[in-house]
């Protein structure tokens, strides 16, 4: 059985909600990524996606001062280390969410797993494919 941690992104780097909006987008830049947890230590609050600053920053005219405390997305899913590899890609094709952020067993974030750490770790190409597009699919 092949689990996320198996595959996972490992450390990641993590903004606190007292973070701008600015050093969010910097940091993304930056690694190339479209999502930042956000953290209180090693406890997960949240997650701040390219798409929240868009839309619950710069669309509702905040600048890159606001806080990601008030922009973050908190009703997030979670991964666990242990978890399945192949049930964690069916939850994501049937949320259609693209990453999810991998706590420990003490609720630790250690990391996060996505589409693309699976694509890149020989997963079946067809089951990656298929997940993708149910991912990708309209809302």
């Amino acid at each position: 059985m092949t689990t996320v941690s198996d595959v996972m992104t490992r450390h990641v780097r993590s903004l606190a909600p007292t973070d701008t909006v600015a050093a969010a987008a910097r940091a993304m830049d930056e690694l190339d990524v479209g999502v930042i947890p956000v953290c209180d230590g090693d406890k997960l609050l949240g997650v701040v996606t390219d798409r929240d600053i868009v839309v619950r920053a710069v669309a509702q005219g905040l600048g890159g001062e606001t806080l990601l405390g008030k922009v973050m997305s908190t009703d997030i899913r979670t991964a666990r280390e242990s978890d399945d590899l192949d049930t964690v890609l069916a939850d994501m094709a049937s949320s259609q969410i693209r990453r999810l952020p991998v706590l420990d067993g003490e609720e630790r974030l250690i990391g996060i797993i996505s589409i693309g750490d699976i694509a890149l770790k020989g997963q079946d190409e067809e089951d990656v494919g298929q997940s993708l597009g149910e991912i990708s699919a309209p809302a």
